[in-house]
């Protein structure tokens, strides 16, 4: 197993060194090690141990910790460190696992694929009874060449050459606190640590491939304008295995001419002549169920509802219906002859509701329906 150098003598200071010996000799060293100043690869290497060392011995707490244990006691793994993980350090010396036991930082390829949203547009209809819908996507799909492992048939992914297969790439920068080294995923291989040498040629190493189609959904009944349905699993295919996307779809629902929808009822209004209104009657009328008939009761005014239960909108996900509400409208006449004016004024003169052409009609007021 790997020992880890004495930090103290990487940087080359005296383990009794003063906090200001170590941060002296550090700058020190980093101005002639630093890849700015200095090609060699070697000098890339001992900056990297250097700024290793460094951030140990400077922080109190893990300088306390490391000349109570010493190197041997890192490399072995031992948990005896509460102030942080001394693993960073080994990865610096020997570029591997800390003492067999520290994980790499590896992404994985797979990849749970995108959702999509669709915009569908329903009749009312359509909207109350449910029905069945072609969608048009432009979604991806799996390689069927590569089976989505983005390689060529017979070939495997490979140690990445750029980052080593560590899946990052660390950089170091100057600023006015010293000496700052960061980690970021490796572009190449996406995080992964392995890289695709030999690219499928069908998708060019994506797994995936664009395609146009339809897909046949269920609108179910009563669904409403606005509402979203999702679709599990109709969205984009996944990577290197990853499940599916969903599909989300929005709904527009086209007015009706006749019906207007309030909650999981209907509404409409119904047009009764002045003469049935008075007399009653009994009107057959176009419900969305086919042909009803409905009773106008003698004497029946405008605005009166009528309801016929179990005519409206199916519950969604649910059984039953709500309910149609029927408006009566009652139709005033203009006489067309001088015969209906003449039993026109023989009514209002029986009713006694005759105008007096100087007085003028005899109003009489009530409270306003629902005020």
């Amino acid at each position: 197993m790997a020992t880890l150098p004495d930090l103290y003598a990487v940087l080359g200071v005296d383990r009794d060194a003063t906090d200001e010996d170590i941060k002296r000799t550090y700058r020190r060293l980093a101005r002639e090690l630093h890849p700015d100043v200095n090609s060699d690869p070697e000098a890339e290497r001992r900056f990297k141990q250097v700024t290793a060392a460094y951030q140990t011995l400077s922080d109190p707490a893990k300088r306390r910790q490391y000349d109570l244990f010493g190197s041997d006691r890192i490399a072995a793994g031992a948990d005896v460190f509460p102030f942080g993980d001394f693993g960073d350090i080994f990865d610096v010396f020997f570029g591997g696992g800390f003492g067999g036991r520290r994980k790499g930082r590896r992404r994985t390829r797979t990849q749970r694929g995108g959702d999509l949203i669709a915009d569908v547009t329903l009749t009312f209809e359509e909207s109350l009874f449910g029905t069945q819908k072609d969608v048009a996507l432009d979604t991806l799909e799996e390689c069927g060449r590569c089976h989505g492992n983005g390689s060529e048939p017979g070939t495997l992914p490979s140690r990445c050459t750029h980052c080593g297969g560590t899946g990052e790439i660390q950089d170091m920068s100057r600023s006015i606190f010293g000496t700052v080294m960061t980690a970021r995923p490796c572009a190449t291989c996406e995080g992964t640590g392995e890289e695709i040498a030999s690219r499928c040629r069908d998708c060019q190493g994506h797994g995936r491939l664009p395609v146009a189609q339809t897909t046949t959904v269920d609108i179910p009944a009563g669904v409403s304008g606005g509402t979203q349905l999702r679709v599990a699993s109709g969205g984009e295919a996944g990577r290197q295995g990853g499940g599916s996307g969903d599909l989300y779809l929005s709904l527009h629902v086209k007015p009706h001419p006749i019906f207007e929808r309030r909650g999981d009822d209907l509404v409409c209004a119904l047009s009764v002549p002045l003469t049935q209104a008075a007399l009653g009657a009994e009107m057959e009328i176009q419900t969305l169920d086919g042909p009803e008939k409905v009773r106008i009761e003698p004497g029946t005014e405008s605005g009166s509802l009528l309801r016929l239960r179990g005519h409206g909108v199916p519950h969604l996900g649910r059984r039953g219906r709500g309910d149609l509400f029927v408006s009566v409208a009652v139709e005033t006449p203009t006489p067309r002859s001088k015969e209906e004016r003449a039993l026109l004024e023989r009514l209002a003169e029986i009713r006694g509701e005759r105008a007096d052409k100087k007085k003028g009609p005899a109003g009489r007021l009530r409270k306003l329906a629902g005020a």
